[in-house]
């Protein structure tokens, strides 16, 4: 691509400008339009009554659009969606408002199999801020609990994508707060969770909820993880190197992962995602740069994935995962992460290199290519995450 006489740091800076190009390019093309699932957080007062606080995109529910789409681009009405966005808060909250009814249609609340009706609150929606990147409201109810109601169910229709249920009751075994948290999909009804007193998931559940949490936050939620993935795995045509680049990676993650989760190491949002957003521009472009595993690559890509695992940490902290299932929703977690990641490799390997990898021009037709793509993308998450959040 360069000139041999062109020494290795001259090529890497000259790379680097040429990606800046591309990203500009790039910025106009690729929007962060992933739908994530809506909050549901529901907290009692001593009055009888609930507070429930519901933090989702309004957007894309008010122009009838579900996770069933990942990327809202992709969806019939992309086009009134970004209106939605543009809308500043006091016209997007009237048409909220509005909203509401044929919403909570859709939302069930029951205590002790008696449905509940939800009365709005308020609706508070941020400012207008960069057009490619979800806003997301809080809309705000309350509710009479029903006379010595002793369980809570929560179901969210499958319409309007995936939800997170967030309960914070009194324990009555341990004499503090607890927070109780279901992730569900599909319009599945959560178990019935004790207002008071234990209530507890089964370990299978956990299990299974948290293993599978893990593997969609990766296919087809993670489209960051999946960027560095591929830029692992677009090193070489070799086993070898992708085997140690992985393992230096799942080791780092797993243990801020862990250590994230237990409040241990604690560090923003606001820092973690440019520099996980840096990490994949870093991997695409000393793949353009070299074709071998160098000595100082798998100690680089260790302190990256320091940094993937704080961003993992910060989706169950979102969630909310019981202090009693940190164990069990750590592992699952991170072997569905793991799985994952194994998915993505996989179905590279089975595109590209199952066919391609011994041909002559697989490094300047499939390599140099993608990985350039991958680095553009990467660098303009990383101004995006810098200067637009």
């Amino acid at each position: 691509m360069f000139p041999r006489h062109i020494s290795t740091p001259r090529r890497l800076i000259a790379l680097v400008f040429l990606v800046a190009g591309v990203t500009t390019v790039a910025a106009r093309v690729v929007a962060a339009h992933e739908l994530r699932p809506a909050i549901a957080s529901m907290t009692f007062a001593g009055d009888g009554r609930y507070a429930l606080s519901i933090a989702a995109n309004m957007e894309a529910l008010v122009a009838g659009i579900s996770d069933k789409h990942a990327d809202t681009n992709d969806a019939p009405n992309a086009a009134r969606y970004d209106q939605l966005r543009a809308l500043p808060p006091a016209e997007l909250t009237a048409l909220i408002e509005r909203f509401v009814p044929r919403w909570l249609d859709g939302i069930r609340v029951e205590f002790d199999g008696e449905r509940a009706r939800p009365q709005l609150v308020e609706v508070v929606v941020p400012s207008v801020g960069d057009l490619g990147l979800a806003r997301i409201s809080q809309v705000r109810f309350s509710g009479a609990v029903a006379s010595g109601a002793k369980t809570l169910q929560w179901q969210y229709d499958a319409a309007f994508g995936s939800s997170v249920i967030r309960v914070e009751r009194k324990d009555a075994g341990a004499g503090e707060d607890a927070i109780v948290a279901s992730w569900l999909k599909d319009g599945a009804k959560s178990a019935a969770i004790a207002l008071a007193g234990a209530s507890k998931k089964s370990f299978i559940d956990t299990f299974a909820t948290y293993t599978t949490l893990g593997f969609t936050h990766i296919l087809p939620g993670g489209l960051d993880h999946i960027l560095f993935v591929l830029g692992l795995y677009l090193l070489s045509t070799q086993w070898k190197p992708l085997l140690v680049q992985v393992t230096a990676f799942t080791v780092a993650h797993s243990m801020t992962l862990g250590l994230g989760l237990y409040g241990v190491v604690q560090v923003s949002p606001v820092i973690v995602e440019p520099l996980i957003a840096a990490s994949i521009v870093y991997v695409a472009v000393e793949n353009v740069i070299t074709n071998k595993l160098n000595a100082w690559r798998p100690f680089v890509v260790f302190g990256f994935g320091l940094l993937h695992g704080l961003g993992f940490a910060g989706v169950l902290h979102e969630i909310g995962l019981p202090r009693a299932d940190y164990v069990t929703g750590l592992v699952a977690f991170n072997i569905g992460v793991e799985l994952g990641q194994l998915s993505v490799i996989t179905l590279a390997f089975l595109a590209t290199g199952l066919w391609f990898r011994s041909r002559p021009w697989y490094r300047g037709v499939v390599v140099v290519p993608a990985s350039m793509l991958i680095a553009a993308i990467g660098a303009f998450w990383t101004v995006q995450r810098i200067f637009l959040v």
